[in-house]
C-alpha cells in the first residue's frame, strides 16, 4: 500500500534526522575503536534490520548500536544503544517514548554488566513529560524542536510546516520540492537541522565519551561466611541483631560479593555462590 503524502513527508524528515546524526556517530565510533551497527546487511546476522535479542528471546530492532569488539563478521558487546525518532504531534510523543523504552531497556538489562550508554535523538513535537520519562530512565536526549526542523527546510526554500488538515496536494508539492533538490542541498539541510542544537549534541557526545571510556577506580571483594539470620517481622530482626555475637567465629562460606567502581561514577555489583562464577565475572573487565 502506497504511503499517503503526509506519511511520506514524515519519512523524509525522519531519514533526514538520521542523515544529520549518522556521520557524528560513525566518527565517534571510529575515533574510539567501536563498531557501529545499524540497518543494513551484516554477515554475522540475518536480514537487514539492526536486531538484538533480550534475555527472554525477544527481538528488538534498533537504529544504532555501538559495540566493543564488533566487526562485520563478529557480534561485539554493546557499548551504546541509540534510537532516533520524529513525531509531528505531541499526542504521539508519549507512545514513542514508551516504544523506545520498550526496545532499549530489556537489552540494557541483558548487557547490564557492560553498563551500555542509552541515547535518544528526538525531533518534532515531544512533550516535556515524554522527554522527562526517558531521562528518568538514564537516557541522554537530543531534542530538535519542530521549529528547528521547519527552519532547516526553509534554508532551501521549502515550507516544511504541516497541520492535520493540510491538503495532500500541498504536502505532495513539498515532497516534489525536496526530491528536486541536489544532494549537496539535502546535505546542507541535514547540517542545519542540528546546528541550532549544537550544545545539546556536544553534551550528548560528552556523555557518550564518559560512558565508553570509563576506567576502573576500585574493586571490592567481600567473602561472606556464617549463616543467615531469618525473621518475618521487624521486632524479630531487631532481636536477632541484639543477640548476635559478633566475636563468634563464622566458618561456613555463604557467597562472594563484588563491587566494581568506575571513574565516571558508575558501579556494578555482583553476588556469586562460588569462586569460579566470581572469577568469570571479573574476567569480563580484565
Amino acid at each position: 500500500m502506497a504511503l499517503s503524502p503526509t506519511h511520506r513527508f514524515g519519512q523524509i524528515i525522519g531519514d533526514l534526522l538520521e542523515a544529520a546524526i549518522s556521520p557524528l556517530l560513525k566518527k565517534f565510533a571510529d575515533d574510539n575503536g567501536l563498531y557501529l551497527d545499524h540497518k543494513g546487511k551484516r554477515p554475522c546476522r540475518s536480514g537487514v534490520q539492526c536486531t538484538w535479542v533480550d534475555d527472554n528471546g525477544n527481538k528488538h530492532n534498533l537504529d544504532y548500536v555501538m559495540e566493543r569488539g564488533g566487526t562485520p563478521t563478529t557480534l561485539g558487546t554493546p557499548a551504546a544503544f541509540i534510537e532516533i525518532a520524529w513525531r509531528r504531534y505531541t499526542k504521539h510523543s508519549r507512545n514513542k517514548a514508551q516504544e523506545i523504552q520498550g526496545a532499549v531497556e530489556p537489552l540494557a538489562q541483558r548487557y547490564r554488566n557492560s553498563l551500555p550508554f542509552k541515547g535518544a535523538v528526538l525531533a518534532g513535537e515531544f512533550t516535556e513529560g515524554a522527554i522527562t520519562q526517558l531521562k528518568s530512565l538514564g537516557f541522554s536526549v537530543i531534542y530538535v524542536a519542530y521549529s528547528d526542523v521547519v527552519s532547516a527546510f526553509a534554508t532551501v526554500g521549502i515550507d516544511a510546516s504541516t497541520e492535520e488538515d493540510t491538503p495532500d496536494e500541498e504536502v505532495q508539492a513539498k515532497i516534489g520540492q525536496w526530491e528536486n533538490l541536489s544532494s549537496a542541498d539535502k546535505e546542507s539541510v541535514a547540517r542545519s537541522l542540528i546546528e541550532n542544537d549544537e550544545s545539546q549534541v556536544n553534551a550528548f557526545l560528552v556523555g557518550l565519551k564518559l560512558a565508553i571510556s570509563r576506567e576502573i577506580e576500585a574493586i571490592l571483594v567481600l567473602p561472606l561466611h556464617g549463616h543467615e539470620l531469618y525473621a518475618t517481622a521487624i521486632s524479630e530482626a531487631l532481636a536477632l541483631l541484639q543477640d548476635h555475637d559478633e566475636s563468634s567465629l563464622q566458618t561456613q562460606f555463604v557467597r562472594y560479593e563484588i563491587q566494581i567502581r568506575f571513574t565516571n561514577g558508575n558501579q556494578i555489583t555482583g553476588k556469586f555462590n562460588d569462586r569460579l562464577s566470581a572469577i568469570a565475572f571479573l574476567e569480563q573487565y580484565r
